[in-house]
């Protein structure tokens, strides 16, 4: 990540993205960068349901969390994006960025607690296997 804020996609990513993405940052200390597309159907998987279900409580302030952090942002030339400075600063990501592919979406990591994230999931892996 530059000075600015700016991280490059890696480029076998970039095509998901020229019509610009969405980042938002996630509840595990990463950002998450969605495509428009993949960010839509994300959002309706998570509004979908009968009228009841959405209505509650719990339902609105999923909704909220999920939608009030997510920022627009464009691929320049270079096929950089501006990482919100906010998002920047609670996820704590400045210098290197770990990229990481989930399928539907990116994750932005710091690379130290993606080294942690690593550890844990390598923990609960063997911990599984003991059961």
């Amino acid at each position: 990540m530059d000075d600015r804020g700016r991280v490059a996609v890696p480029s076998v990513y970039r095509r998901g993205f020229e019509s610009g993405g969405v980042v938002r940052p996630s509840v595990e200390g990463c950002i998450e960068l969605w495509s428009p597309d993949d960010f839509q159907a994300e959002t309706e998987l998570r509004l979908s349901g009968d009228d009841e279900s959405t209505r509650t409580l719990a339902a609105r302030r999923a909704r909220r969390q999920f939608l009030a952090a997510a920022f627009p942002v464009e691929l320049d030339k270079q096929g950089r994006v501006l990482i919100p400075q906010g998002i920047r600063t609670t996820t704590g990501l400045d210098g290197r960025a770990v990229f990481v592919g989930c399928g539907d979406h990116l994750e932005l990591w710091n690379q130290a607690k993606w080294l942690e994230e690593q550890a844990a999931l390598a923990a609960a892996e063997a911990e599984e296997l003991m059961q």
